[in-house]
């Protein structure tokens, strides 16, 4: 059998791939501890199961609207007004199975061989694959720690070229969890501005994940000027603990969206009805459940950080949103493990981790970055100080770069 050049062209989902492999040795009998996907261990909010339980008994068990019930838009437009002060329509809004069919359909909609999409690096795993796969040209631009991983004016500036297409911005970042505010966004207008071309996707997946009283902001609301080419993409997943029930969304100008469905009316159509009933409970019903998790993994972080950069070769600074923490391995670079291997990048750290700690986590060239690595801190606090004690006494064992090359 033949097969496309287009799967050539893209790998499994690096984090994914970590998650299942985890999975698989726990499965053989090994002890895994799995730091590598990015999933609140937290339970779906009661009331928002009740919802679909009771919408299952209703019958509304049937075809929606390709991209979302009248029902569910609506809730989505009174969330964008009330935590973003953005008014849009319901011509304005899409729904798709997950953030990552509203990202896919997003650029497979609008891009052609060639065309160029930034990607602040680093960035999550999905971006590049998916420009790919709608034969658009993915282009890494690194940021620095000393900008807090975060995109700047000139950055962006030398970035853009005459394919250029899209913006993506992701805040708070997965994997580095960093947090663009109303300033820097504003800084990144003001280049965008000269750019007519381009349409900036803002990611706010992880907008209710923020720590140490910041207050998050969008593109769309902090530089109205580009609002009519911003698609602003967010989900259930990650503030209502729903990661399976797979509702992503989207607002932004109505012929991209009206693209967009019709990319949906030829894959998979309509998201799940019931999953749509439950996205209303989780929009319309109490938030304050969102605010008591996120003050649970800010403790995680405060209690975490210090014991990994106590692991001599480890360096993070405390992520000011999202659930990871990025960690630099570059100390353990060059350095031998007990059965002979020396740790070439962060893929050997990583699995050499795996092998002698039991412990799952993502490399950072996945991301467009080395040598880190991915950890999440959406587990327990149990799980996470052991971890941290299994990481601290593998590094212990491997040798220093000197040995191992003697």
């Amino acid at each position: 059998m033949r097969f496309s050049r287009r799967i050539a062209r893209i790998k499994v989902s690096p984090s994914n791939r970590a998650a299942q492999r985890a999975r698989d040795l726990n499965a053989a009998g090994r002890d895994i501890i799995n730091l590598g996907q990015g999933e609140p261990d937290f339970p779906t909010p009661e009331h928002v199961i009740e919802a679909a339980y009771q919408a299952a008994r209703a019958g509304q068990t049937r075809y929606t609207s390709v991209d979302g019930t009248p029902e569910l838009k609506h809730a989505i437009m009174e969330k964008f007004q009330r935590d973003n002060h953005l008014a849009f329509t319901a011509d304005n809004i899409t729904v798709g199975a997950g953030g990552k069919q509203v990202l896919f359909n997003a650029f497979m909609a609008t891009l052609d061989a060639g065309d160029e999409v930034i990607l602040p690096a680093p960035y999550w795993v999905s971006y590049p694959d998916m420009v790919l796969l709608a034969e658009g040209t993915p282009v890494g631009v690194p940021t620095r720690p000393e900008h807090g991983l975060k995109l700047r004016p000139q950055e962006l500036e030398a970035a853009i070229t005459s394919r250029t297409r899209w913006l993506v911005l992701n805040s708070p970042c997965n994997p580095s969890g960093a947090v663009y505010s109303e300033h820097e966004l504003r800084a990144l207008a003001q280049v965008l501005e000269h750019h007519p071309q381009i349409w900036v996707l803002a990611d706010d997946m992880y907008e209710h994940i923020l720590y140490d009283g910041r207050r998050f902001a969008t593109l769309a609301q902090v530089a109205p000027q580009l609002a009519e080419r911003t698609l602003t993409v967010n989900g259930v997943s990650k503030a209502y603990a729903m990661t399976g029930w797979r509702i992503g969304y989207a607002g932004g100008p109505a012929q991209l969206i009206r693209n967009m469905a019709k990319i949906q009316s030829q894959s998979t159509s309509n998201p799940s009805s019931v999953s749509q009933a439950a996205a209303v409970a989780a929009l319309r019903g109490p938030q304050d459940i969102v605010a008591g998790r996120c003050a649970e993994f800010q403790a995680r972080r405060d209690a975490i950080a210090p014991k990994l950069v106590a692991i001599p070769g480890l360096a993070c600074e405390k992520p000011p949103g999202a659930f990871y923490f990025y960690v630099s391995c570059a100390g353990l670079i060059g350095r031998t493990t007990p059965d002979g291997r020396i740790l070439a990048d962060d893929e050997t750290v990583v699995l050499y981790l795996l092998d002698f700690a039991g412990v799952s986590l993502v490399h950072g060239a996945a991301y467009g970055t080395s040598p880190w690595f991915r950890a999440t801190f959406a587990t327990s606090m149990e799980n996470l100080s052991q971890a941290c004690l299994r990481i601290a006494a593998a590094v212990d064992r491997l040798l220093p770069a000197r040995e191992g090359k003697a």
